[in-house]
């Protein structure tokens, strides 16, 4: 199997308009949680990697982080989940552990960060169904 074949778990982390900006949710640390999770893919030897992008969309959710399923997980069956809310310690933390266990497909997620899933907005929905 190609490099894709063996692609892993990829966390996509919202730095936004919205998503990381301390001057709009100045009580979360946004540099750290990027920190921790980059740190986090560091340390868990490949099993998954931190990516950040520009505004996702559902800006009344932020923080957004987007969970894409390894090819593993794919095969398996896992879809890409979209966290909502995604600004506290014990999400962060949440969200490491499910990738490091395999994500989406693979491992099932905490139950806590189950309350945290959102809908993708109208145009990542409609791009997921080409």
């Amino acid at each position: 199997m190609g490099a894709a074949g063996s692609r892993p778990c990829t966390l996509v982390v919202c730095r936004g308009c919205c998503c990381g900006n301390p001057r709009k949710y100045p009580d979360a640390d946004h540099a750290w949680q990027l920190e921790r999770l980059q740190a986090g893919a560091d340390a868990s030897g490949g099993r998954f990697t931190v990516r950040t992008t520009d505004c996702l969309g559902p800006c009344d959710q932020a923080n957004v982080i987007v969970v894409q399923p390894s090819a593993a997980g794919r095969r398996a069956g896992g879809q890409v989940t979209w966290i909502g809310f995604a600004m506290d310690d014990t999400c962060t933390e949440e969200l490491l552990d499910w990738a490091a266990a395999g994500g989406p497909g693979v491992a099932e997620p905490p139950a806590a960060l189950e309350l945290q899933f959102v809908r993708p907005p109208r145009e990542a929905r409609a791009r997921a169904r080409r």
